[in-house]
């Protein structure tokens, strides 16, 4: 009866956590460029003394969907979609380099480029800074072409470009912040094969429906294991009630 009780209730624990992860998807359903965790339930044998009859179950997030999401077109000058592979490149606030697809950008303090979450935008020699300027044009390679105020359209120039990487997806891994990192501080080589598409930006490639459904299927699944430990009560309880009367 205790190994009833101990996988109920460790399932009912890990269905918690699936729970919490499938939440902050469904939250992020409207954040641009976010990729939706992955998780999937398995069965641990308890090791220690004692039968070997003891399962623990236990859900293991197994990375991130990187599939391509919808892309919405805005007419914002500094709104980039990737198309296809790919990342930008940001600053992490430690410092070291990150990886997004969230593609709506702007002009911070001093005029450097930074996400709407407020993480610096890098480009060939590190952050990237915009001067002061009339218009603004983000080119398909990440090339960033300024008309300085005052001037005509011959007076064009190209103040930076924007880093775009292409590093192995499976080596990537999400950090709390929700940006991507590569193992060890490690950093991705800028890739020529990256495309952006100027004036859109890359939805979140959360499945609504999917989602909700997961949802429901996970409350059920509580549900189950709930009433597992309580049937092991009752059972419990009748098996002391028969002993007492023997």
């Amino acid at each position: 009866m205790d190994e009833m009780i101990y996988v109920a209730m460790t399932g009912a624990k890990q269905t918690e956590y699936a729970q919490a992860i499938n939440t902050n998807n469904l939250a992020n359903i409207s954040t641009t460029g976010f990729r939706a965790d992955l998780h999937s339930f398995s069965s641990v044998p308890v090791d220690g003394p004692g039968v070997d009859a003891r399962v623990n179950a236990v859900v293991e997030s197994y990375g991130t969907d990187f599939s391509q999401g919808p892309i919405a077109n805005t007419g914002r000058d500094l709104d980039v979609a990737i198309f296809g592979e790919g990342f930008l490149a940001v600053q992490a606030p430690d410092g070291t380099e990150a990886y997004t697809r969230a593609g709506a950008l702007r002009e911070g303090a001093g005029g450097l480029l930074e996400t709407g979450s407020g993480h610096l935008v890098l480009g060939n020699g590190g952050p990237v800074a915009i001067p002061p300027t009339g218009s603004l044009t983000i080119g398909k390679d990440g090339t960033i072409t300024i008309q300085p105020i005052g001037q005509g359209p011959e007076t064009l120039s190209i103040v930076d470009r924007i880093k775009l990487v292409k590093p192995d997806i499976t080596l990537l891994e999400k950090g709390s912040d929700g940006l991507l990192y590569l193992p060890d501080g490690g950093v991705a080589d800028a890739d020529a094969s990256v495309q952006l598409r100027s004036g859109a930006l890359e939805q979140s490639n959360v499945n609504a429906a999917r989602t909700l459904v997961n949802m429901i299927e996970l409350a059920r699944q509580y549900e189950m294991q709930i009433n597992v430990i309580k049937t092991s009560e009752e059972n419990a309880d009748a098996a002391a009630q028969m002993m007492s009367m023997s």
